[in-house]
């Protein structure tokens, strides 16, 4: 037979390696630095989590209200578009119980064989550009979704970027010697020093 040759678990053992599992050490939000790829990957994910993660709430309605002015545009010019659509193609049918075009026209106003031309080239205009505009919202849509992308990571890269009062450029004028030194008025120049302190 073989004796075994580990040594008995105590339940005061497994206690106290289940307690030192459990602490949690606290974050010290004064030092806490972004990391730029997390930022940009939450951002990827869900739009504004990048500014969250960033800490920068201020962001926020920025991106939403922007998502929020993209998609009403995207809805109103796409109904727009739907509207002027059913129109146009109303009019271009010789059907006589078709007239959606009606409520498009002023008061007073009907569709006859003199102004039919002039209704359909205005139905027709204003289908295109509505159809237009409700593909900028979308393009709109997508570059406010990018642009939260890269500020987001941006931001984060940035968070560790020296802004203290130390940093400073000065602009004064000089005088720049030349290498000629028979005539040092003409080998001199005048100038700008610029110089950074950092």
């Amino acid at each position: 037979m073989e004796e075994a040759l580990e040594e008995p678990v105590h339940m005061e053992d497994i206690l106290l390696a289940d307690t030192v599992l459990k602490v949690k050490t606290h974050r010290d939000w004064n030092t806490w630095k972004p990391n730029p790829k997390r930022a940009m990957w939450l951002g990827m994910v869900f739009p504004g989590a990048g500014q969250i993660y960033n800490r920068k709430y201020w962001k926020l309605p920025l991106v939403y209200g922007g998502f929020v002015g993209a998609i009403y545009a995207f809805r109103w010019n796409n109904q727009m578009y739907k509207d002027y659509a059913q129109a146009y193609l109303d009019i271009m049918d010789d059907d006589p119980n078709t007239h959606s075009y009606d409520q498009f026209l002023h008061l007073g106003s009907k569709v006859t064989a003199y102004n039919t031309e002039r209704y359909k080239n205005v139905f027709k205009n204003r289908k295109d550009r509505y159809r237009r505009w409700r593909d900028m919202s979308g393009f709109v849509m997508l570059g406010i979704y990018i642009v939260s992308v890269i500020d987001a990571y941006v931001d984060a890269s940035l968070s560790d970027f020296d802004i203290s009062d130390d940093l400073s450029m000065s602009v004064s004028p000089a005088v720049i010697g030349g290498q000629n030194e028979r005539n040092s008025v003409r080998s001199s120049a005048v100038g700008v020093n610029c110089s950074l302190k950092f």
